[in-house]
């Protein structure tokens, strides 16, 4: 059982969280961290790297000299590979889906809930009771992350409905904000800290906030 204590904006302890490792997998899967990571990197590829092979590229076809009487070496037209401004041999056609690979919807799930416990195993997860901003503060949101000894790159996670908390955070340098139900393993092994409030860290831990609006209304 992890016991994650939770900060108040001061940066003083107030109460704490007891966290089931089971929940989150038990242990460290570093190889499905490690595949989780290369996949939604993978998936973040444009893809639009283009070259033009001779044919694409515009110009005459013309024999630029004669075969024999020149001297020079034979030459055919200009747009061959092996002058300046001719086209590419083997030219880039590779597209966006290419790249992308899909990682099945628990082995997704799992990862993302492993590298949470990953950041917990080492103490890399400061939880607030909440963030009660009434208007958008970068200088406060800044001296509450500062007093709970942040000094790296961190991920803000709260709910969507905490609109001042993501524009209190998101000018701060190495500080990005995320969705709580948007959270992923990519993110989270991306940056060193996880800041987030203890209720979307509970909904996250419960998948209240994976659920679909129309099941909310149901309940």
């Amino acid at each position: 059982m992890i016991e994650l204590p939770i900060y108040d904006s001061t940066g003083k302890k107030v109460d704490s969280l007891k966290i089931d490792e089971q929940t989150l997998g038990g242990e460290i899967r570093h190889a499905l961290l490690k595949q989780a990571y290369v996949i939604t990197h993978g998936n973040q590829r444009q893809g639009s790297a283009r070259t033009k092979s001779r044919g694409d590229i515009e110009g005459s076809t013309r024999k630029l000299y004669k075969q024999k009487g020149t001297g020079n070496a034979r030459a055919g037209a200009a747009r061959t590979p092996i002058r300046k401004g001719g086209g590419v041999t083997f030219k880039k056609t590779r597209t966006r889906e290419d790249f992308r690979h899909e990682l099945p919807k628990k082995m997704r799930r799992l990862a993302n809930r492993n590298a949470l416990l990953a950041k917990l195993v080492d103490n890399e997860v400061k939880c607030f009771t909440a963030f009660d901003f009434q208007a958008p503060k970068t200088a406060d949101f800044a001296k509450m992350i500062e007093a709970v000894g942040i000094n790296r790159t961190c991920l803000v996670a709260t709910d969507k409905t905490n609109r001042n908390a993501m524009l209190s955070a998101r000018n701060l340098a190495n500080v990005d904000v995320c969705r709580i139900d948007q959270l992923n393993a990519f993110e989270l092994l991306n940056h060193r800290f996880l800041v987030v409030d203890k209720a979307s860290l509970v909904a996250f831990l419960n998948e209240s906030c994976f659920e679909a609006p129309a099941a909310k209304e149901a309940k």
